[in-house]
Order: structure tokens, then C-alpha cells, then sequence
């Protein structure tokens, strides 16, 4: 898996500072991913045509020509196969990409993707050459988006036993595994795990993702699309998954939001999923039929 690829999936919902601005809002990069992932994964990697992800995108808000802008840009990238019949351009995943979104959905779709019951902890340590700046930034992305947060310079945790080697080497970044340590442990008697998290992770930011996130989706949408509901469901929990790496409950607070959140997702994607498909199925059809 290149590194430029992992980068655009892990960063297309966006920085903190734009869900702070707009926290509803998503890159259309980010809807593109969510309906692959949400609703074409699983099916024929058939090219769709470039009006179906018009009016999906168009239904989210984003104008044509943003979308337009987008899917080339995606195709430039690399991430987007683009194919011609007749007059009408279709897209599809590009094999590299696919692969990408078939593996984020093993925790996307996972029925408790918050729990560790192990109960064990990674800690990872690695020195970057200062001058290697680009280095630096993707291998802070792929880290964070593999669940590490930061106690201090060079020094990471995440909960539960990550495969560091696989992380790195799925990222193009296998290099970086001869600068790097890492082991998994338990935290020894007395340790103040509660602590330990709140230094390497924003707890009260995450918090209120969660309850942002059941506020929105504790009652479905009514009146809109349902292959458009679906894709900012998906779009809304990818960026849930990327601010919570999965912090155990019991060193938190009593009524942690995380499993709410995971049983308000699976509820409404299962709601979805089959008008989603129908939609697709008659978007589809209305294509071929001119």
C-alpha cells in the first residue's frame, strides 16, 4: 500500500480544526470513501458513472463542480480509476485503494471497534531524522490512524496489541521499522492508567465526538436520500473511529459514550444498507437506460 494513498484515506475527513469550525461538515474526498466503503464494498467493482456520484454528492451539499474537481483530482492521485464508455466517464477504486477500504473496514464494521480485551498496551518509540520532515508526517498519520497517541516526543501508546511491523510495512513505510522499538505490555500495579491516557489523548474532545455523533444519528434523518444517509453516516463514523483509537471505558468515566455510539451506528447502517442498495440499483439502471 503506498503512503501517499494511506495519507489521502486517513486525512480526507478532515483536521481538527475544520470539525471544530464546521462539525458536520465533510471534504467530498471523505463522502467518496464512506460510499465505497459503505455501500459499493461487497459488490462487483463494476466502474459507476460519473452522474451517479454527481447527484449523491450534489444531495451532500457539494456543488458540481467540486465534485467534478474531486474525482480528478482523486484519479491524479491515484486513488480513482477512470474509464470511458461512449461519451460518459466512470469511475471505480483503483485495485491499491480498494485493498485500502477493504482493510479500514475490518474495524469500520467491527461489532465492538472501541474494546481491546486483551487489556495490553503498545508502546512504541522512533527517531525520525530531523531533515526528513515528510518522513516525519507520515509516519505521525499512519500512527495515528493505527490508534497511537503521543505521550512525548517520539515516544507513542495505543491500547491493545498492535502489529507495528504490518502498520508500517501497509503504509510504505517499512523503513521506518529499523528506527523504531516497540513492544506490548501490561501497565504495572498503581500506574494511573486514567492519567496516562488523558496525556496522550484529547478524552474530553473525543467525549464530545461521541455524544455528537448519537445526537445526530439517535434518530434517522427524515426526507432525505437514503444512498445519501448512508454514505454521511459512514462519512461521520470513519472520523469517530479516527479521533477514538479504542480508550478502555473502565479508566474512564462511568457512562463513557463509546459502546452507545457503536450500537447507534450498527442500527442505522443496518436500517440503510438495503434502500441504500435499492437507490444504487435504480441510479444504476436509469444510466444504462439513457
Amino acid at each position: 500500500m503506498s503512503a501517499e494513498a494511506l495519507e489521502e484515506f486517513e486525512e480526507a475527513g478532515g483536521g481538527d480544526a475544520a470539525q471544530a469550525a464546521q462539525p458536520n461538515a465533510h471534504r467530498p474526498q471523505s463522502l467518496l470513501f464512506s460510499f465505497f466503503g459503505g455501500v459499493v464494498r461487497g459488490r462487483d467493482r463494476s466502474p459507476i458513472p460519473t452522474s451517479v456520484f454527481l447527484r449523491l454528492l450534489g444531495e451532500l451539499g457539494v456543488a458540481e463542480a467540486a465534485a467534478r474537481a474531486t474525482l480528478a483530482r482523486m484519479t491524479r492521485k491515484g486513488l480513482l480509476e477512470r474509464s470511458q464508455v461512449g461519451r460518459t466517464a466512470h469511475y471505480r477504486l483503483t485495485p491499491e485503494t480498494d485493498a485500502l477500504v477493504r482493510k479500514a473496514a475490518d474495524r469500520v464494521t467491527a461489532p465492538a471497534p472501541f474494546e481491546h480485551p486483551d487489556g495490553q498496551w503498545t508502546l512504541l518509540s522512533y527517531s525520525v531524522p530531523e531533515s526528513r520532515r515528510d518522513l516525519r508526517h507520515r509516519v505521525r498519520a499512519t500512527l495515528t490512524w493505527a490508534g497511537f497517541g503521543g505521550l512525548r516526543d517520539g515516544l507513542w501508546i495505543a491500547p491493545g496489541t498492535v502489529d507495528v511491523g504490518a502498520v508500517l510495512a501497509d503504509a510504505g513505510l517499512a523503513e521506518v521499522a529499523d528506527l523504531a522499538e516497540w513492544f506490548a505490555a501490561s501497565p504495572s500495579p498503581g500506574v494511573r492508567v486514567d492519567q496516562l491516557i488523558r496525556r496522550a489523548w484529547p478524552v474530553d474532545r473525543i467525549r464530545e465526538s461521541h455524544e455528537r455523533f448519537i445526537r445526530t444519528w439517535w434518530s434517522e434523518p427524515a426526507g432525505q436520500d437514503p444512498l445519501a444517509q448512508v454514505t454521511l453516516l459512514g462519512a461521520d463514523w470513519l472520523r469517530l473511529l479516527r479521533s477514538d483509537p479504542g480508550l478502555p471505558a473502565r479508566f474512564l468515566s462511568p457512562d463513557w459514550p463509546a459502546a452507545q455510539s457503536a450500537a447507534v451506528y450498527r442500527r442505522c447502517y443496518e436500517s440503510l444498507l438495503p434502500a441504500a442498495h435499492h437507490r444504487l440499483d435504480l441510479e444504476l439502471g436509469r444510466t444504462v437506460l439513457g
